[in-house]
């Protein structure tokens, strides 16, 4: 067998679908279909049945996908550790939704600090895809929304900031007299946010999931910054963190609007590899992340401050590297 082909055969696992693996993968499917035919001729299994739209793993192919998945992400981190040369300063992989990312600038920069060997980089990624990334060792640490209580017997979580979120425009905006206003009645706002996709599991994109939102119009940004920035110049209205515009709030550029069910409350996880897994810099980051000192970092930073520690992330594919 080939890491290729053990690929293949977790993301059809995971997604459900040849098809959707091979979009995934960005091969064809039946690339797939002569990876996974290996894999079932090894193993004397069919590893999965068609069930309904989607399939089902049989009880080897659900063992398979496990293993298969540790050691996708073994492979990973050897491939890691291959290229941290004594000569080279090691590095940590950060995941963070978009909107934490222009936050957390400050905050690394204050675990950085501390350790003038070590790189950081930071790829911003739908929280959703926290936890593959963590098990198949695509990312240290993730900072964001919990990962999924589905993974909490792999996954070691621990909250590191608890934030409100609030919906502002400017002190003219129609909207800005008025109480109590019902989530609904937004729908017809200009929304400003901040580069695609839209991440359902934190800030704007969970505001218009838990309210079932459907704005007509939305003003798309290279940055939550610079849609803050848009909603300061009466562009339209955002949901951003409280505190990183308390200065515009105090001098009144924006005001927060009267939404019913706001502030929203956000609680922001520091995620690893539980089980021990997790590499050393990586369980620091954790801990630091808890700290007087890291919450002062973040209370005092502003959307859009980047980490000047970090470093862009390189991304490899095993697919490319190996052959089926």
């Amino acid at each position: 067998m080939t890491l290729a082909q053990l690929q293949s055969f977790v993301l059809v696992a995971r997604l459900g679908s040849v098809r959707a693996a091979a979009a995934e993968l960005e091969v064809t499917d039946p690339a797939i279909s002569v990876a996974v035919g290996a894999l079932r001729r090894e193993f004397g299994d069919e590893l999965f049945v068609r069930s309904g739209r989607g399939i089902a793993l049989t009880p080897g192919g659900r063992r398979l996908a496990a293993l298969a998945s540790e050691i996708l992400g073994l492979a990973e981190q050897a491939r890691r550790s291959v290229r941290d040369t004594p000569d080279q300063p090691r590095r940590i992989e950060v995941a963070a939704t978009g909107v934490v990312a222009e936050h957390v600038g400050p905050l690394l920069d204050a675990f950085g600090a501390r350790d003038d060997d070590l790189e950081i980089a930071v790829d911003a990624v739908p929280g959703a895809g926290f936890a593959d990334l963590l098990e198949h060792r695509r990312a240290d640490i993730a900072l964001g929304p919990h990962p999924g209580l589905e993974r909490a017997a792999t996954i070691a979580t621990v909250p590191f900031l608890r934030c409100r979120c609030v919906v502002v425009a400017t002190p003219g905006h129609p909207l800005a007299r008025r109480r109590g206003i019902a989530p609904s009645a937004l729908a017809a706002e200009r929304w400003l946010v901040g580069p695609p996709p839209v991440d359902p599991t934190t800030g704007v994109g969970l505001f218009f999931e838990r309210h079932g939102l459907a704005p007509r119009e939305i003003g798309v940004y290279t940055s939550h910054a610079a849609a803050i920035a848009a909603a300061g110049a009466g562009d339209g209205i955002a949901l951003t963190l409280h505190h990183s515009v308390r200065v515009e709030l105090r001098r009144r550029t924006l005001v927060p609007l009267d939404v019913r069910g706001t502030p929203l409350v956000e609680l922001w996880h520091a995620s690893t590899l539980g089980l021990d897994r997790a590499p050393p810099a990586a369980l620091a980051l954790q801990r630091f992340a808890t700290t007087p000192e890291a919450m002062h970092a973040m209370s005092a930073g502003r959307a859009g401050t980047t980490s000047a520690r970090a470093r862009p992330p390189v991304h490899v594919t095993l697919w490319s590297s190996v052959a089926p």
